[in-house]
């Protein structure tokens, strides 16, 4: 008996191979029972069949084996799956992808190809299957991340919200552009969904804050290899609250993180208030109240001194009308014999410093402004055509230092003209308040009062003497700019040294003065200062006193009358007579 069974199952065998391969050729898949047949130790029929692959056959795979003799006498070698053939989309994404350029095929971590269920957006089924090869994947589980995904949680990150499922792309070498702004890029995913955050309990002006910060700018400029990014400070996997002993930005830890870019961190220096909400003042009243100071200074000057430009230039305009009017019927005012002779006003060193202020100043307007609105497009190819915020860094600290410098010598030339200059009468106290003084004086309210009355029409226009109270005003504001924008400028530049010996949040203070203050400087140049020394219609459309430091008789007289009639009164008009009138050459 067994030797009949013996001769005729192997003749039943080949029949049944010889039937299917003729169904082969004629186009018809070979039965997966036929391959199971083989195959039943290693591939479970019941666990295939749930797979995502069970309503497939064999060969919908395997399209090589079409001819089933050949393939169980091993004569063709098997060939390996072709994914892509259903696949085309993740193949396109695998094809451009880290995986692909090192030989991570789908079957690298698709090992269960046999028993593939669908995930069903399951996170931890990813952060299982990337574990297979990553050795970060522990480090992850531990993460604040990790456990939320453990527990099932949707909104919590896997490693394919951060890199993807397929179109997993290179970092790149470390330090370049595409590396560092991955690092912040993708973390701003999630926590700028302020719904997702709210719903998990989560602190969520993260991202808004990091934003508002230099740090911050800078990536939103499109520069974030030039500063700290969300994984600098949090790392990229072991992503811990801050309670944690484990946690790197853990009170105890912050020093050593700070030092990263920082080297010489102190414990003051982490007490900088890295999401710190100037609008929230209960838990930041400092920066609330340093903000509200300097919101009042700023829209406080604006609008005193907008509405006294938009004052001047309507009764301006009234006068010259008036001034026109007299010329057509044949009157003037008044007459002035050698109406055009140039006097000095400023020597040399006056120009030389206020071509300095100009240089300075613009310097300083172009490569800040571009950081304080780094939000708006044109803000973004400006810092471009700068070359980038390093560059403008640079051009930003360069102008800082001539802002020093000239700020120096009008401390040396203030010395000089209290104390050491022979052609100026009286003592320290009546030269600081004198008429040649640039400190106000009780001359200025009188000033103010009647320049107000002559903008409603209710007295004559005054005449002043060498200073006007508006020029005392702009000078004045060197000063306390160079302290506000100055001092807050120069801790920002050198946070390690100051970090020595001030709080961390001492930084958060200086940075909110040195935004609005330098808003309020740019601001109040360009349309204050411009109006009242080259847009008033006495002056309009340019005043070039400053440049070549001369003025007619006949605008000192109007302008500066009080001057004038001092001069004759002291016999000194001729001192100051300019021997040749400035030319262009």
């Amino acid at each position: 008996m067994r030797r009949v069974v013996g001769c005729v199952l192997p003749f039943l065998l080949l029949m049944l191979v010889q039937s299917v391969t003729v169904y082969a050729e004629q186009g018809m898949a070979i039965d997966p029972a036929t391959c199971l047949g083989c195959h039943s130790t290693k591939i479970s029929v019941k666990a295939f069949a749930d797979s995502v692959h069970g309503k497939n056959a064999c060969t919908s795979c395997h399209t090589d084996i079409t001819d089933l003799v050949k393939h169980m006498t091993k004569t063709v070698k098997t060939q390996k799956v072709s994914c892509e053939r259903c696949h085309k989309k993740v193949n396109s994404e695998h094809f451009a992808s880290v995986h692909a350029a090192k030989d991570v095929t789908c079957a690298n971590c698709h090992t269960d190809i046999h028993t593939h269920t669908y995930w069903k957006n399951d996170k931890r089924k990813v952060v299982e299957k990337c574990s297979q090869c990553h050795d970060k994947g522990k480090e992850f589980q531990l993460s604040v991340h990790g456990k939320g995904v453990a527990k099932g949680n949707p909104d919590s990150a896997a490693c394919n919200d951060c890199h993807n499922l397929h179109a997993i792309s290179a970092l790149g070498p470390k330090g370049s552009h595409a590396e560092r702004e991955f690092h912040t890029k993708v973390c701003m995913k999630c926590h700028s969904d302020e719904k997702m955050m709210a719903r998990n309990k989560v602190f969520n002006v993260a991202t808004k804050t990091y934003l508002d910060s230099y740090h911050g700018k800078n990536y939103r400029l499109g520069f974030p290899e030039k500063v700290a990014g969300c994984s600098d400070c949090h790392t990229a996997h072991a992503v811990l609250p801050h309670t944690d002993p484990q946690s790197s930005v853990h009170p105890n830890n912050l020093v050593q993180t700070c030092a990263n870019c920082h080297a010489k961190a102190t414990p003051l220096f982490t007490k900088f208030y890295s999401h710190g909400e100037h609008s929230n003042r209960e838990k930041y009243p400092i920066l609330y109240y340093t903000f509200i100071g300097m919101t009042g200074l700023l829209l406080g000057t604006f609008i005193v001194f907008w509405i006294h430009s938009l004052l001047w230039m309507f009764r301006g305009f009234i006068e010259n009308r008036e001034r026109q009017a007299k010329l057509v019927a044949g009157e003037h005012h008044h007459v002035i014999s050698d109406a055009h002779k140039p006097y000095r006003r400023f020597r040399p060193i006056h120009i030389f410093l206020h071509i300095l202020v100009i240089t300075s100043f613009l310097g300083l307007s172009i490569t800040g402004i571009p950081l304080k609105f780094s939000d708006q497009a044109w803000a973004i190819a400006m810092m471009k055509i700068l070359g980038g915020t390093a560059n403008a860094g640079l051009i930003h600290r360069i102008c800082a230092v001539i802002t020093f410098v000239y700020f120096g010598a009008a401390l040396v030339m203030s010395f000089h003209f209290l104390f050491i200059r022979k052609d100026i009468k009286g003592n320290f106290i009546q030269r600081l308040f004198g008429p040649d003084s640039l400190c106000p004086n009780l001359r200025d309210v009188r000033d103010v009062t009647a320049m107000v009355k002559w903008f409603f029409f209710r007295g004559p226009k005054p005449t002043f003497d060498r200073w006007t109270y508006w020029e005392k005003f702009d000078f004045l504001a060197v000063f306390w700019g160079m302290f506000a924008i100055g001092g807050s400028g120069l801790m920002l530049w050198f946070p390690e040294f100051f970090g020595m010996f001030l709080p961390g949040w001492a930084f958060n203070v200086a940075t909110i003065i040195h935004s609005d203050e330098a808003l309020l400087a740019t601001g109040f140049i360009f349309t204050v200062h411009f109006f009242n020394t080259h847009g008033r219609p006495e002056k309009f459309p340019m005043d070039f006193v400053v440049f070549n430091g001369q003025i007619s008789k006949e605008e000192m007289i109007e302008e500066r009358g009080d001057q004038w009639k001092r001069y004759e009164a002291e016999g000194t008009t001729e001192q100051y007579a300019c021997t040749k009138p400035s030319s262009a050459i």
